[in-house]
């Protein structure tokens, strides 16, 4: 929980929040309303895809004041 993926399903790319039976909950990166995915469909973000994420978190957090 907590780490970066992406859902290969739908290619976009959030953050784990947990599992709920056979689904994977993930969260948007800048906040929003959680998806569910399959768990074959969830794979970590490439080199190039982590940093735009990590980005878009840092920018996300100094929006909300964290």
């Amino acid at each position: 929980m907590g780490e970066l993926a992406k859902d290969t399903a739908n290619g976009r790319i959030g953050v784990v929040i947990g599992e709920v039976g056979a689904r994977v909950q993930t969260r948007p990166i800048s906040g929003g309303v959680e998806w569910d995915a399959r768990p074959d469909n969830v794979v970590a973000p490439t080199a190039r895809e982590e940093p735009s994420a990590r980005l878009a978190i840092k920018n996300a957090n100094s929006r909300d004041g964290l």
